[in-house]
């Protein structure tokens, strides 16, 4: 891997689990990174702007009291994700509480910005920033990202339109730094396939929302666990900015799926939560193409068991194809 050590060494499986808006909470994070693979939440969903140094202080204790009791088997580290487009009017603030906490990981989107990656730089973190194309991602690094996550066809929320073979094999041409990839990866055949394409970890958001320690409503998880990739609408509607999300929450919402009118970029408020009366994520769902693959709600322990019991068994096949071969 071409992982900064000795960070990620604690990596149950190499698998970070997606900043997702309003269900990503302390308890998830917690939950995911006991587990062995990185949690993360957007800085964003902990509203005030001062919850987010209680939930810091509650991740950092509760990760802490873990490895005391673990020694032998560590936590993973946690991310914060920042939104850097302009309409976050606190993002100098969180950064500061981030700081504070020497918030290991940030995860960056909509926007990067050289002296965020320096300041995050100045307190011994790294920084991961999302795209959905190569240009983005060329961007990113030369302003100072210390890796790239590759947000590819199929991913929940916020996503690209390339193929993941297309993307990473771009990127790769010229990065050979940290390389992570979204898109419709709900299994643990899709992590190593992840790897084999030359990701270095795989990033899942959806499969984590029908957990038990997510904070989405009962409604959402069993709209993850019933839906299969036709159910996934693709529309910039609800921010502004092309996402996947549920087609049940948009019927819901009094929408016809089939017939969205155009959204509006300029429309994008991160400040205020939302542009719509119906909001995206509280009431428009957002959901990647790969949740055909889960199947119940069930504790992030659980979930992430079956996600290592699936690589290692996909790897003990591969090994044996090749032997094949051979």
């Amino acid at each position: 891997m071409t992982l900064p050590s000795p960070l990620f060494d604690p990596l149950r499986l190499p698998l970070v689990g997606a900043p997702l808006f309003i269900i990503s909470q302390p308890a998830l994070v917690i939950a995911q990174c006991k587990a062995g693979v990185v949690g993360s939440f957007p800085a964003l969903n902990a509203r005030p702007q001062s919850l987010l140094d209680e939930w810091l202080h509650e991740i950092t204790e509760a990760l802490a009291e873990h490895n005391r009791d673990h020694p032998d088997r560590p936590a993973a580290p946690f991310a914060v994700n920042q939104i850097v487009h302009r309409s976050n009017d606190r993002l100098e603030q969180d950064l500061a509480t981030c700081e504070k906490w020497q918030v290991p990981i940030t995860i960056t989107s909509l926007g990067a910005r050289e002296e965020l990656n320096q300041a995050v730089h100045n307190w011994g973190g790294i920084t991961l920033h999302d795209i959905i194309n190569d240009r983005f991602a060329r961007k990113a690094v030369e302003k100072g990202a210390d890796g790239i996550i590759a947000v590819a066809a199929g991913a929940g929320g916020h996503a690209g339109v390339t193929s993941p073979f297309a993307l990473v094999g771009e990127i790769r041409e010229w990065f050979d730094g940290p390389l992570l990839l979204s898109g419709a990866i709900g299994t643990g055949k899709a992590i190593l396939g992840a790897q084999a394409m030359g990701a270095d970890l795989a990033y899942m958001g959806s499969a984590f929302i029908a957990t038990e320690e997510a904070a989405a409503t009962q409604g959402y998880k069993e709209g993850i666990v019933e839906g299969r990739a036709a159910d996934i609408v693709y529309s910039d509607l609800f921010t502004g900015v092309h996402g996947n999300y549920l087609r049940g929450s948009i019927e819901q919402a009094g929408l016809d799926p089939d017939n969205l009118p155009q959204g509006d970029l300029k429309t994008m408020n991160f400040g205020s939560g939302g542009n719509q009366e119906k909001k995206a994520w509280k009431d428009i769902w957002g959901s990647g193409q790969g949740i055909g693959a889960v199947t119940a709600v069930e504790s992030v322990a659980d979930r992430v068991a079956r996600l290592e019991a699936e690589y290692e068994e996909a790897k003990a096949e591969l090994a044996a194809k090749q032997r094949d071969v051979a």
